[in-house]
């Protein structure tokens, strides 16, 4: 890896680091993440499982997320708010997923928050994208000293004030900035990454909520 935090791969494709060339890793990377994303339920089902990764990597999350997707409804979030004890003590048995009472009650109480938001908002969708940043909040250039010193931004810090108020649980402003970096909100994937300009080229001619 050099200084600016792209790695060559196998293809002999610049990607930025963090996928470390481990293939699941590698394909979410090149075909999901910073990729903008419109959808309640993906959007839902992100905002939890970056509350999952909570002191993990998301490496741990995403090898387990079919299970979690399982568990959880398929994070149909109208079908996750009316989850009850049952519900949790059959989370707690799984294996498949990550095994902590206070995240999965806090899934379940996102869930009921969501349709909350939603009702009030039209959608997901709409209440999130309303907070994307200006480019008067973004760098020049995105390289690897940015991301490294930006684990939050003053967006992030705004959208998760406002979700604690409306009883959203699990949703730090580290939390809400990954979120906002894997659904597209922004592009952070490196300069020099043939990512990037897809990204780019897609958030271009996004019809935002």
């Amino acid at each position: 890896m050099s200084a600016t935090g792209i790695i060559i791969g196998e293809d002999g494709r610049s990607r930025c680091h963090w996928h470390a060339n481990l293939p699941d890793y590698l394909r979410y990377h090149d075909e999901e993440w910073g990729r903008p994303v419109t959808n309640d339920i993906r959007l839902f089902e992100k905002i939890c499982l970056e509350g999952f990764q909570s002191g993990l990597s998301w490496l741990t999350i995403l090898r387990k997320r079919e299970n979690f997707r399982a568990a959880f409804a398929g994070f149909d979030f109208e079908k996750v708010a009316l989850f009850g004890e049952k519900d949790v003590a059959r989370c707690l048995a799984d294996a498949g997923i990550i095994r902590h009472r206070g995240k999965i009650a806090s899934t379940i109480n996102n869930a009921k928050r969501a349709i909350e938001l939603r009702d009030e908002f039209g959608s997901l969708a709409h209440y999130f994208w309303r907070h994307e940043p200006g480019h008067n909040e973004r760098p020049a250039v995105v390289d690897r000293d940015y991301i490294l010193a930006n684990p939050t931004t003053p967006t992030s810090v705004t959208i998760s004030k406002d979700l604690k108020r409306r009883g959203w649980t699990f949703v730090g402003p580290t939390t809400v900035y990954a979120f906002m970096q894997a659904m597209g909100l922004v592009n952070d994937h490196l300069e020099g990454c043939f990512c990037r300009p897809e990204v780019e080229a897609m958030r271009a001619v996004l019809v935002r909520p």
